[in-house]
């Protein structure tokens, strides 16, 4: 990685309100899940192939049928507003900039229509709430406006609990205007106060595979589970009509003391197979840990916190300016292990192996 994406927590805590600071940060409880993400990506080093041609190198992929410049995307996060002033659409436009792919916050601060008129491919990430009425409208509303998928995020029966102290809290500071904009208005009472849980607070504590279907049928989209990271749960879900399995413990920020993704992707990746595509996200920091996960099955590898501190740094300059050092640090990595395009690297192959340093009976295959 750069010093300068290396320097971007650091450079986002100078320019950050402290609690907004705090809460991008911050995982559940004591953040060890959060704390140990990137460090558990750090384990793994390559066996690097010679003799190969690496004079053009491909590091394009696709993800459920959308062409991608590489394997980075965009993980959903809320008050990206309170990181930025234009938020999602300064986001949006460096995405579609970089030829990559968007996945917009069921809390996003901007309109569906107005980050899609950025010209952006994106997903909706989607919660079912308790009353599963209550998302009708947000998914229309998404499906008019262009989204390309679904995602479901089921690690989240309730909100994991963070520790703020007696500090102020985000929520102490942060206009709630910069959140939940495409939820329809509340119904009033004659006293004009709103009623009644419209907007769907109340998370769906009874999520079951049945969800995944009612998503599909209700919007003609292919849906994507995230927030798995037990291959059981993944073959449950596939099983049930997922178009896609994402490796998440929702950035430590939900079950503290939940595994690292770099260290479940490979059990899933080998249980899905080719019946459904794999993404991974979490402590993903350089183009390394991406060629990594690759290399562990994931078709994608989506960035949360590192693309929200750019924003925060330069606006959509500095998002635009991390994915191009990304990308560029990646085709650097793949030249280096010997590989010219990333099904190469696909672990069906045989030939690059990445191993775990602390248990050197694990490889994995990176292609021929």
């Amino acid at each position: 990685m750069s010093q300068w994406a290396d320097s971007l927590e650091r450079l986002a805590g100078e320019v950050l309100p402290e609690p907004v600071y705090r809460y991008f940060r911050q995982g559940a409880r004591d953040g060890v899940s959060a704390g140990e993400a990137s460090a558990a990506w750090d384990r793994y080093r390559f066996l690097p192939s010679v003799l190969r041609d690496v004079t053009e190198v491909d590091c394009s992929t696709t993800a459920l049928g959308t062409s991608l410049s590489s394997p980075l995307a965009i993980a959903p996060t809320t008050l990206q507003r309170a990181a930025h002033p234009e938020g999602e659409l300064a986001m949006a436009r460096a995405v579609a900039q970089a030829g990559s792919l968007l996945v917009v916050s069921s809390n996003s601060g901007s309109t569906f229509e107005e980050i899609a008129a950025t010209g952006v491919r994106w997903w909706l990430q989607a919660y079912v709430p308790a009353d599963r009425e209550a998302c009708k409208p947000l998914l229309r509303r998404a499906v008019e406006a262009g989204a390309r998928a679904v995602v479901l995020t089921a690690d989240t029966p309730v909100v994991g609990v963070k520790y703020d102290g007696a500090a102020a809290t985000v929520w102490d500071v942060v206009d709630p205007a910069l959140l939940r904009v495409n939820f329809r208005p509340p119904p009033v009472d004659s006293l004009g106060h709103a009623s009644g849980d419209s907007l769907g607070d109340l998370k769906a504590t009874d999520l079951g595979p049945a969800d995944i279907a009612r998503l599909g049928e209700e919007t003609g989209l292919p849906v994507v589970v995230k927030g798995v990271l037990r291959p059981e749960d993944a073959r449950r879900c596939v099983e049930a009509g997922a178009a896609a399995i994402w490796v998440s413990n929702h950035g430590g920020r939900q079950l503290d003391y939940a595994a690292a993704t770099a260290h479940c992707l490979a059990a899933v990746a080998d249980e899905v197979g080719s019946d459904a595509e794999v993404y991974v996200d979490g402590g993903v920091r350089s183009a390394r840990h991406v060629l990594s996960a690759v290399s562990l099955g994931a078709r994608a590898v989506f960035l949360g916190r590192l693309p929200l501190y750019a924003l925060a740094v330069d606006g959509g300059d500095g998002v635009a300016r991390l994915l191009a050092e990304l990308g560029a640090e990646l085709e650097d990595a793949m030249r280096l292990v010997g590989v010219s395009g990333l099904n190469a690297c696909h672990p069906q192959g045989s030939g690059l192996h990445v191993q775990d340093v602390t248990d050197r009976s694990a490889e994995h295959p990176m292609g021929p």
